[in-house]
C-alpha cells in the first residue's frame, strides 16, 4: 500500500491553485474593446453662420507735428483703389500715402486723412451708430447719425471731431473734423472716415471728399 505523504499532497494543491489563477489572469488580460471615438465622443458643433457686429474703428486723429495741410486742389488727380479681398473700389488722391491691412486701409497727406474699414455685421441703423459714436474715444459728435444715400445706395452719415496732442514746440493742437459714412451690402459693412483740419486752420475738402465717397462701389 502506498504511503500517504502530506507534503506531496500539499504541493499538488498549491500547483493546482496556481494553474487556476494563471488561467484566470490570462483571460482577464485579453484586450478590451475601447469605445468608438465616434459613438460616445463629444463633437465640436459646426461653426455658426450668424454674424455679429464687430466693434467699429477708432476715431481719426490728427498729428500736431505734421506740416499744415491745405485744401485738396481743384486739379487733383484721383486714382481708383481696387480692394478685391475686402470687396470694394474707391477713388483716392494721387500721391497720398497708403497704409494698413486689407480690411483697414488709410490714405493720408499730412492731416488730410481718408480711411476705409470693412467689417462683417448686420446693416447699421442711426440708433446703432449713435451708440457706437458715444463710446468713440476722444471724439465729440457734432452732427448726429442720419440716413442718406451714396451713389443711390442707402447709407448713414455722421460728423465728429477729435483734438490732437499739443505740438511740443508751439503748444498748439489740431482739431480734426471727420465725416463718417456707413455703407453696407449683405453682411458687409464699410465705415468710411474723411478727415480734414478745422482748427487752428480750417481746410475745405468738401468737393474732393464728396467725389471720394460717391466713388465707393461694392465688388
Amino acid at each position: 500500500m502506498a504511503r500517504w505523504n502530506p507534503i506531496a499532497a500539499l504541493c499538488v494543491v498549491v500547483l493546482a491553485t496556481t494553474l487556476t489563477a494563471c488561467g484566470g489572469s490570462s483571460m482577464g488580460s485579453q484586450p478590451t474593446t475601447a469605445p468608438s471615438s465616434t459613438s460616445g465622443a463629444r463633437t465640436t458643433p459646426p461653426a455658426s453662420h450668424s454674424v455679429t457686429t464687430n466693434p467699429g474703428p477708432g476715431a481719426l486723429q490728427a498729428e500736431a507735428k505734421s506740416a499744415a495741410a491745405g485744401d485738396i486742389p481743384d486739379n487733383q488727380v484721383f486714382l481708383a483703389f481696387n480692394n478685391p479681398r475686402a470687396g470694394y473700389l474707391v477713388k483716392y488722391p494721387e500721391g497720398w500715402a497708403q497704409s494698413g491691412p486689407t480690411g483697414d486701409v488709410t490714405f493720408r497727406d499730412k492731416n488730410n486723412i481718408v480711411r476705409v474699414v470693412v467689417t462683417k455685421g448686420p446693416p447699421p441703423s442711426p440708433k446703432s451708430v449713435k451708440r457706437e459714436l458715444a463710446v468713440l474715444r476722444g471724439a465729440t459728435v457734432t452732427t448726429p447719425p442720419l440716413r442718406t444715400t451714396v451713389s443711390g445706395s442707402r447709407a448713414i452719415h455722421a460728423v465728429y471731431e477729435t483734438r490732437s496732442a499739443p505740438n511740443p514746440v508751439t503748444g498748439k493742437a489740431v482739431t480734426l473734423g471727420v465725416d463718417r459714412y456707413y455703407l453696407w451690402k449683405g453682411k458687409r459693412v464699410a465705415i468710411v472716415d474723411l478727415g480734414s483740419p478745422v482748427a487752428p486752420v480750417k481746410v475745405d475738402n468738401v468737393d474732393a471728399y464728396r467725389l471720394i465717397i460717391q466713388s465707393f462701389r461694392w465688388r
